[in-house]
């Protein structure tokens, strides 16, 4: 029987999950739009993973990141839950061993990591402005008409360059909509806004911080040609593109459960392929007993809390599965 190891990425925007083989080869990658919905996305997954895996493979491990890392990790059973710096990077670092600079773009948000001697020593986030992101640049493929798909391709045929203000979206929405008044194509209007975006980008969240090649470049805006042009531009240097560039951070907590487990020796906690067909029910309450007064976001399965989220003191979240501590959660609500 071939040992496989899965990881899940869940965001805001898209569920990423992938399998490996104990030879680090991808042998099943699934990417969707969450769309509000997260364990529902899940368990679309999973669901679509069981059906196209090989009978004969065994789950040895599996590992969950992104902002919904807590909640799935608990849902399906998580050998490790890591942050989305971890992740990316050791997936980087196993494509790219050499990495120095790594350049990640989502759906809502973006961030850069630093690796000096295959480990990280900086990095920043950006989880505010929407300037850049996948979504953003959805929604300006939308306004001008043309197709997400075709916007890299579209901004390589420019013939004129023009200076979109890429500082914030309203900012930018509004200077490509005056550059269209003032008659420029819509190749060099999209030209200027991926220069725009790049240009933010690596004055916000590279500010201050030394930025040597080889550079990666991954997330679903990677797919974005216009995008690593102007990149190349900004830098002076060619900019790799992983072949996985839109699943890197399931890939990375896949690897790291593989690692987890080879170490620990210990049995997988997955919870198996038939958690799709459980229910989980999310409900909130206040905490009151400090003066935080923290919303908990608690997790039920078949009546049973199963997760606990959102304290700041860690009190429900580390607590979660004593009995005490669940009759404390049911005389909250």
């Amino acid at each position: 029987m071939k040992e496989a190891y899965i990881g899940i990425d869940i965001g805001s925007v898209s569920t990423n999950i992938i399998i490996i083989d104990q030879d680090f080869n991808v042998v099943f990658d699934y990417y969707a739009r969450s769309n509000g919905q997260p364990l529902n996305s899940v368990k679309i997954g999973l669901r679509e993973l069981r059906k196209r895996i090989p009978g004969d493979i065994k789950v040895r491990g599996v590992g969950t990141t992104g902002s919904g890392r807590q909640l799935i990790g608990t849902m399906i059973g998580a050998d490790v839950v890591k942050n989305e710096i971890t992740a990316h990077a050791a997936a980087t670092l196993h494509y790219v061993p050499d990495v120095k600079t790594i350049f990640e773009i989502g759906g809502q948000d973006s961030k850069i990591i630093i690796l000096k001697d295959q480990v990280v020593v900086d990095f920043s986030m950006n989880t505010v402005c929407a300037a850049g992101t996948g979504s953003f640049l959805d929604h300006q493929s939308e306004r001008l008409d043309v197709p997400i798909e075709d916007f890299g391709d579209l901004a390589l045929t420019a013939e004129r360059n023009v200076r979109i203000a890429g500082r914030c979206t309203v900012f930018a929405e509004s200077d490509m909509i005056a550059k269209q008044q003032f008659g420029f194509s819509k190749a060099e209007i999209i030209n200027g806004l991926c220069e725009a975006l790049v240009r933010n980008y690596i004055n916000n969240l590279g500010r201050g911080k030394a930025l040597q090649p080889p550079f990666v470049f991954q997330g679903g805006v990677a797919a974005n040609k216009g995008i690593r042009a102007a990149f190349e531009k900004e830098v002076g240097h060619k900019i790799i593109i992983p072949q996985y560039f839109n699943v890197m951070g399931a890939i990375g907590v896949a690897i790291l459960a593989k690692e987890y487990v080879e170490e620990t020796g210990e049995p997988s906690n997955f919870k198996g392929f038939d958690v799709t067909d459980v229910d989980f029910v999310p409900s909130s309450f206040e905490c009151n007993d400090c003066s935080n007064v923290c919303e908990v976001i608690k997790v039920e399965m078949n009546g049973k809390m199963v997760a606990a989220l959102g304290d700041k003191c860690g009190k429900w979240t580390n607590s979660c599965g004593s009995n005490a501590k669940r009759k404390r959660v049911a005389s909250a609500k």
